[in-house]
């Protein structure tokens, strides 16, 4: 049941196979109704030519190998119905198969376009050192130990080692954390991260292949592999119920014929109408019209659920693990506290010196800082002669007097009054899990420095987040973790204030995927949210990925099989519940389904009833099947607003 697709084209030249057949089954059914046979006639047969032309092929090439499958059983059974004058029947069945297939055949490109947006993240040169010059040199062609400059704004072609200046680095988008990362000679970079200041000049310890950014490429394609030949039950089963069935319309015109000296026409009638009604039209509608349903009302709540396989995981999860920055946090970075420590400045106005100091630095503090002004309607006085020091901070003259703002190693040379105070603050607010800066003015006519106070930022934690955790745990979610390459401090104080079990802090992709898999051997389904580069392996290795539609990053969102759009952490119990109601679904869906198979293949060799009756025996049982599904389009369940 399961089609291969190597090309997009070939999706698309599919999906456009679907298309038709589905106008041809409508047409035809029309123009049956209406009493016009030969528009009828033709309308059936573009269906039949566009719905089983590629189950046909697929049968062949199953064929060729020794195997029977389900597409042949399809084939055969249309043709039969077509022979025993159901055309629409026959149709109606081809269009179904040639949709499910297609579904399938759109899921299997999203590894493609995973790996794709992963490798857009690496430039495609290297500024190499060469001669003493610089020279942009291909990154497959640069060699171990070369050194290479990065200027700022521009991403890391390859993994090393800083050997010659100083600046801030945006790794997030590997290790999670939610502020960058001041790198200086002697710390390690990794490909793909963004120079946020500072030229930096590196020396290169790990070549294209083996770099971190390469690393997650392959742990994406190993993952989505996985899950790829995960064999769903319908599946496994396809082959020997096929058999069965040809075998069973076989016996039925063999026997009578050659046994029981019956005449071979309403033997071939009776086998035809066999194989019509014992054709798995509404098990093969089944899954998909439940599915399909789920997927709109899930859109409708703004869920976007990636196939049908992911609404069937949603109700397996048994345990998830939640990424930190952007999913359980805002993911920008707020100023969160002011501490005034000297002239006896209030709040507002070390807010005013210092927004007018960092209006013209790009640094994301820097940004936070006047976010924070212009919410607090505080206006910032003029500044002149700004210069930003890569790594340290920022400085200006207001109002004739030097203003700075920058970490305490900016201060180290400068010694202002209330130094000792001020550093103690730092280390406070730090140990809270924040990031904090020291606000410090020297007086107009060059005299000594003073620290003024100490501004702390911080992501806050979503206002969703704690009553997400706690619906989880009413709908039976067994054991929440915490997965972030962010320090183990801030980890925990996050974990605390939502409520979450266990705490997994400083971690990279690999061993993302690592604790994923073991959750999964603990707990059986297991669910990763995330919205970053460095989540996107483990969103694949997981039972259910799950992605930020606002913030996540492309990559993220093409390794996910489920995304919440808008950042709304409040859909996630709804996507749960919607899941379990699916599988409910499609498992009652199934039983009476296979019950009507049953009763019909009896009722055609013990009582041998008529064609219209399998028919009408057949179609009932696909149209109650189909509008069971489609009950899940009014479902709303938990966790939705309004």
């Amino acid at each position: 049941m399961h089609r291969e697709t190597d090309a997009d084209g070939s999706v698309r030249l599919d999906a456009a196979l679907v298309v038709l057949a589905g106008a041809g089954l409508v047409a035809g059914v029309v123009a049956e109704r209406a009493g016009a046979p030969v528009v009828s006639g033709i309308a059936f047969a573009v269906a039949y030519l566009a719905g089983g032309l590629p189950a046909a092929r697929t049968a062949v090439l199953s064929l060729v190998r020794g195997e029977v499958d389900v597409d042949m059983l399809m084939v055969l059974a249309a043709l039969g119905a077509l022979v025993v004058g159901a055309p629409g029947e026959g149709a109606t069945l081809l269009f179904l198969f040639a949709l499910s297939n297609l579904l399938q055949a759109m899921a299997l490109g999203r590894s493609r376009r995973a790996i794709r947006a992963l490798m857009r993240l690496r430039p495609e040169t290297a500024r190499v050192e060469r001669d003493g010059t610089e020279v942009p040199v291909p990154v497959a062609e640069v060699r171990m130990e070369e050194r290479y400059v990065v200027h700022p704004g521009e991403r890391f072609p390859l993994d090393g080692t800083v050997v010659d200046g100083r600046g801030e680095v945006d790794q997030s988008m590997l290790t999670g954390e939610s502020v960058p990362v001041e790198k200086q000679p002697g710390d390690e970079v990794f490909a793909g991260t963004l120079n946020g200041g500072g030229a930096l000049t590196v020396r290169v310890t790990r070549l294209e292949g083996e770099s971190a950014l390469a690393r997650m490429v392959r742990l994406v394609e190993e993952a989505q592999e996985e899950k790829a030949g995960a064999q769903r039950l319908i599946d496994r089963l396809e082959s020997p119920y096929a058999l069965g069935v040809i075998g069973a319309t076989a016996l039925a015109v063999i026997v009578p014929v050659l046994v029981l000296g019956q005449e071979f026409g309403p033997a071939f009638y009776r086998a035809m109408t066999l194989m019509v009604a014992a054709s798995p039209c509404a098990v093969v509608i089944a899954t998909p019209a439940a599915v399909l349903s789920a997927i709109a009302a899930a859109g409708r709540q703004g869920v976007l659920f990636k196939g049908g396989g992911p609404v069937e995981a949603a109700a397996t999860v048994r345990a998830i693990a939640f990424d930190k920055t952007g999913t359980l946090t805002e993911g920008s970075t707020r100023l969160v506290e002011i501490v005034p420590l000297g002239d006896g400045l209030a709040e507002s106005d070390i807010l005013a010196l210092a927004a007018a100091v960092q209006r013209r630095s790009e640094h994301h503090l820097a940004h936070a800082t006047v976010a924070a002004a212009a919410e607090r309607s505080v206006a910032p006085p003029e500044a002149e002669d700004f210069r930003a020091h890569a790594g340290l901070g920022v400085s200006a003259r207001v109002d004739g007097a030097s203003v700075t703002v920058g970490n305490p190693r900016f201060y180290a040379d400068r010694e202002p009054a209330g130094a000792g105070a001020a550093f103690a603050e730092v280390a406070r607010q730090e140990a809270m899990g924040r990031t904090a800066v020291v606000v410090a003015r020297a007086g107009a006519g060059g005299g000594a420095p003073a620290v003024l106070g100490v501004m702390a930022f911080a992501d806050r934690v979503r206002d969703s987040a704690p009553g997400v955790i706690a619906r989880l745990r009413a709908q039976g979610i067994e054991h929440i973790a915490l997965v972030t390459g962010d320090n183990a401090e801030v980890a925990r104080r996050v974990a605390e204030a939502v409520g979450i079990d266990e705490v997994h802090a400083g971690v990279l992709p690999e061993r993302k995927v690592e604790i994923v898999r073991e959750m999964h051997a603990r707990f059986g389904g297991i669910a990763m949210v995330g919205d970053g580069v460095n989540d996107a392996p483990a969103l694949a290795a997981s039972t259910l990925g799950i992605a930020m539609g606002g913030a996540g990053t492309d990559v993220a969102l093409e390794a996910a099989d489920l995304v919440l759009m808008g950042d709304d952490l409040t859909r996630l119990p709804f996507a749960f519940a919607l899941g379990r109601a699916a599988r409910r679904t499609v498992a009652v869906s199934l039983a009476f389904s296979m019950g009507v198979v049953v009763l019909l293949a009896a009722a055609v060799l013990i009582e041998g009833i008529s064609l219209p009756m399998a028919v009408v025996g057949h179609e009932g049982s696909t149209v109650l099947v189909a509008l069971n599904g489609l009950r899940l389009l009014a479902f709303r369940g938990e966790g939705v607003r309004g």
